[in-house]
């Protein structure tokens, strides 16, 4: 049996919000904490954006409750149900600090809980919220994790990462033409300037770049545009592990994770896994990558989608090596 409920605290004068999974009993229990990716996606890692509520972080925090382990998944400021009222707030305000100190105010909050083990709680992050992750334990910081889990890490720098994503798209649609002018907008940010879109790209790629320069999101995005995963890595002293689906059309097994495995030589504390039909958000996809990037919102979070098995047992054996299981 487990058990569910929500938390609620300040930072900087705005209420964060957050879920919590939970085992039955008193504990103390190990723990992680979730933190989400990109843009408005939410405490289940669910985007507005995109159809679909199945998102795979509440399906993990379910089976880690089943364990014997508890988790807090949490809204960013700029994501959730108050992402509109607090815009204003965080406008041009968002930088790696500020997501950092989501970060701090979410693992403070989940410490002082009496079902915690405080000395136990990993960090799991997905995508950009890796790089979260990785911030935190590369600081020193008043509660320490235990160990970390980054699923679907870039290891190169982000802008590659986009570029590669919109050139997926125009292999699907068959128009290479526009990846030059992709790259001239790219090169005009890179050098301090605005990016002034062609009109003639398509729409959801003018979108996708539109958002990267939007004044609200600055200095965030300019920071994120340079940020490598792979120099962070380097950098951590704790059990890592390191999980990219081969299927994921947004951060390559290849392109991003040789850059990471090299970063990490040596280091005995990193375990990589490249679960072979996991997807971005580590549901299970038996389709080619071509089929999964024609799909409308990629199938991530529909009703019918699970979690991926073989993503789901490396990451519970790995807690259970690690003793962060009950």
């Amino acid at each position: 049996m487990t058990r569910s409920f929500d938390l609620t605290w300040k930072l900087d004068g705005i209420t964060m919000e957050g879920s919590v999974m939970c085992p039955d009993g008193g504990g103390p229990f190990p723990s992680v904490i979730f933190v989400a990716g990109s843009g408005p996606t939410d405490r289940d890692w669910c985007s507005p954006l995109l159809p679909g509520s199945n998102g795979s972080a509440r399906l993990l925090a379910e089976s880690f409750a089943d364990e014997g382990i508890a988790s807090l998944r949490y809204d960013k400021r700029a994501s959730g149900p108050h992402a509109m009222e607090n815009a204003g707030k965080l406008s041009g305000k968002m930088s790696m600090k500020s997501h950092l100190d989501e970060l701090i105010a979410a693992v403070t909050e989940l410490s002082r809980q009496d079902f915690v083990d405080s000395a136990g709680i990993v960090g799991l992050g997905h995508s950009e919220g890796t790089l979260h992750v990785l911030h935190y334990v590369t600081t020193a910081q008043g509660v320490p994790l235990a160990g970390i889990i980054l699923a679907a890490l870039p290891g190169r720098p982000i802008e590659t990462v986009l570029i590669s994503q919109l050139a997926l798209q125009a292999q699907i649609i068959d128009d290479t033409e526009f990846m030059s002018k992709v790259h001239a907008a790219a090169a005009r940010y890179s050098s301090g300037q605005q990016m002034d879109l062609d009109p003639s790209l398509p729409d959801n790629v003018k979108i996708a770049l539109a958002g990267i320069e939007a004044p609200a999101n600055l200095p965030f995005a300019r920071e994120l545009w340079i940020e490598s995963a792979s120099d962070s890595l380097a950098k951590v002293q704790i059990p890592t592990l390191v999980l990219i689906g081969t299927k994921d059309l947004q951060v390559d097994v290849y392109a991003d994770g040789t850059p990471l495995q090299d970063a990490a030589a040596g280091m005995a504390n990193v375990t990589f896994y490249f679960p072979a039909n996991a997807n971005h958000v580590f549901k299970e996809d038996q389709r080619s990558q071509i089929d999964i990037a024609a799909s409308p919102g990629s199938g991530y979070n529909e009703l019918d989608t699970h979690l991926d098995p073989e993503s789901l047992e490396t990451i519970l054996n790995w807690l259970a090596v690690n003793g962060m299981s009950a």
